[in-house]
């Protein structure tokens, strides 16, 4: 016998127990104990331990271990050489053997499972809302940093790049933590527009880029008349009241709209960020007021692959995170 041992019992009240002796933190038994462990023969231990290696459930190298010992044969003293299987050996025959030992060893097994879930679960929750409040301090002392540059100006350049950074940054978390908590909501927008896309424009432009950028035969190629709608629909009113009422909320759609709509035979996701593009740009909001485009161009391609793949329910919801992304806060 091994340092290492495994007892299963089963108590008074009928809950079954194991203690489990372990040899340097971990635990090592032959074939011949876990025979004696699960009370079946040690040819039946042999085939379930051939059959998890054979599988691929487990591999032998790193779950088994040669050991020398010293066995009394007769009136001998023979060392031979024995091989130990580690624990996850052990718990994997333990799901396999047919016997009442086995069956003990299943619903322990399954209990301790089922315990380190809910604990589990209790640690992961007690971590996100460290997390979270880690998070909220970040912003604060970032807003408290930015608000120091306002009133103090710093003596080297790469402080105030790092702060302005920083500040940027929190933005960001800002929109992401409004996100998580469906507090999103739309501010500090340009207002209403001044030019108006129609669709006559717009289908001019498709075939400006169709002709100087290369595209197939079939890029702007229109199935139906939705496009004619995405165009349309920004400008919609209620009781003589824009529902879209300022330009970020109207691009937001309009880059929605075309991309939902698949109104084109190729092209759809291209054509929707060229004419989001395209409308802040006549609207005079597609820069910020030191030249700086208010939407990098990794964000819009992950913005536009964004809407292709969301549900239509989350149709408000992605709007928001764009007029975030491309309001004066930026």
């Amino acid at each position: 016998m091994t340092g290492s041992e495994i007892k299963i019992y089963e108590t008074d009240d009928g809950q079954t127990k194991i203690d489990v002796k372990f040899d340097n933190e971990t635990v090592w038994l032959t074939q011949k104990q876990m025979a004696h462990l699960f009370d079946k023969d040690s040819d039946t231990i042999g085939l379930h331990l051939r059959n998890i290696y054979q599988s691929g459930e487990l591999e032998e190298f790193s779950t088994t271990e040669d050991s020398s010992v010293v066995q009394h044969e007769g009136k001998r003293h023979v060392r031979r050489k024995i091989r130990l299987y580690n624990l996850d050996a052990i718990i994997s025959v333990g799901y396999r053997v047919n016997s009442k030992r086995g069956i003990q060893f299943r619903i322990w097994a399954s209990k301790v499972l089922k315990e380190y879930l809910l604990k589990g679960f209790v640690v992961d929750n007690k971590r996100l809302v460290q997390q979270n409040n880690q998070l909220k301090e970040l912003q604060i002392s970032v807003k408290i940093l930015a608000d120091s540059m306002k009133y103090k100006k710093l003596s080297e350049d790469e402080s105030c790049g790092l702060l302005n950074i920083i500040t940027q940054y929190a933005y960001a978390l800002d929109i992401l933590d409004q996100y998580d908590y469906q507090s999103l909501d739309i501010n500090n927008t340009s207002g209403k527009e001044l030019y108006q896309l129609s669709y006559n424009e717009a289908m001019a432009q498709i075939k400006l880029a169709k002709k100087y950028q290369g595209n197939s035969d079939l890029f702007g190629n229109e199935k139906d008349d939705s496009f004619k709608s995405s165009i349309s629909t920004i400008y919609q009113t209620f009781d003589g009241i824009d529902l879209y009422p300022s330009i970020e909320e109207k691009a937001a759609n309009l880059l929605y709209f075309i991309t939902k709509n698949h109104s084109f035979s190729d092209g759809n996701k291209r054509i929707a960020a060229l004419l989001f593009l395209y409308f802040l740009q006549r609207n005079g909001v597609l820069f910020d007021d030191n030249g700086n485009k208010r939407i990098a161009d990794n964000t819009l391609v992950a913005l536009t692959l964004m809407i292709a793949v969301s549900k239509p329910e989350e149709k408000d919801t992605m709007t928001k995170v764009i007029v975030n992304l491309i309001n004066k806060n930026n």
